[in-house]
C-alpha cells in the first residue's frame, strides 16, 4: 500500500486505514477532540475551585439568565459522584486522548480495547444525555463549558463504535453501513440537541431577535 492510501477511508475495511487497523483520520479526530475536551474539562475544574474560594465569583462562562455557568455548578447534578463531574471528563478524555495519539505513531490495540473505549464511550453518552435533561429541564440553563463536553463526546463516541464493528465484524453490512454514515449519524444527534435547546429556551431566545 503507497503512503498517498494509507488515511484513504474509502480503500479498507471500516475503522482501518494503517498498520495499527485505524485509519489515520479517525486516529486523528480522536487524539484534537480528546484534547478538546481535556481543556474544557480542566476550565470546569478551574472555575468550580473559584467559587470554593469565593462563592460570590462569577465563572467566565456566565453570560446570561441562560448561559449560566454558576447555575449549573453549584447544582446537585454537577457533582452526581459525591465529587465534580470534571473530574470525570479528565479521566476518560485523557485515556481518550493517548489512544489517539499512540494510534496515530502506529501502535497496533488490540479488539477488546476497542470494544471497551467504545463500552466507555457508551456510559459517557448515557451520562451526558442524562446531564443535558438535567441542564434543560431540570436546572434551566446551560454551561458553554458543559457543551463542548457534550459535543465532543457523541463523535468520539461514534468512532469507537465504528473502529470496534470493524474489528469485531470487519467486512460485514452492519460494519460498513455504521462507517460509510457515522457522520451523518452525529450531525443528526447534533440537530436533535439544537432543536432541543431552541424549544426549550425559545420564550428567552425570541426576546432578543
Amino acid at each position: 500500500m503507497s503512503a498517498d492510501n494509507r488515511g484513504d477511508d474509502s480503500r479498507h475495511a471500516p475503522g482501518e486505514g494503517n498498520a495499527t487497523g485505524v485509519n489515520r483520520t479517525s486516529a486523528f479526530a480522536i487524539s484534537i477532540l480528546s484534547g478538546l475536551g481535556l481543556v474544557s474539562s480542566a476550565a470546569l475544574i478551574i472555575e468550580r475551585f473559584e467559587l470554593l474560594l469565593d462563592p460570590s465569583y462569577v465563572p467566565s462562562c456566565s453570560i446570561n439568565p441562560i448561559i449560566s455557568c454558576g447555575t449549573v455548578m453549584t447544582s446537585s447534578q454537577a457533582a452526581i459522584l459525591g465529587f465534580p463531574n470534571p473530574i470525570l471528563g479528565l479521566v476518560a478524555f485523557t485515556v481518550s486522548l493517548t489512544t489517539g495519539v499512540i494510534s496515530l505513531a502506529g501502535v497496533s490495540l488490540p479488539r477488546w480495547y476497542w470494544i471497551c473505549l467504545s463500552l466507555g464511550g457508551f456510559i459517557g453518552a448515557g451520562l451526558i444525555h442524562f446531564l443535558i435533561f438535567q441542564s434543560l429541564f431540570r436546572i434551566g440553563a446551560l454551561c458553554p463549558y458543559c457543551m463542548v463536553v457534550w459535543i465532543i463526546t457523541i463523535p468520539l463516541f461514534v468512532i469507537s463504535v465504528d473502529i470496534a464493528a470493524a474489528k469485531l465484524f470487519q467486512t460485514s453490512t452492519v460494519a460498513k453501513l455504521l462507517h460509510e454514515w457515522r457522520w451523518s449519524l452525529v450531525a443528526l444527534w447534533y440537530a436533535v440537541m439544537v432543536l432541543l435547546i431552541g424549544e426549550r429556551f425559545w420564550s428567552y431566545w425570541s426576546t432578543l431577535l
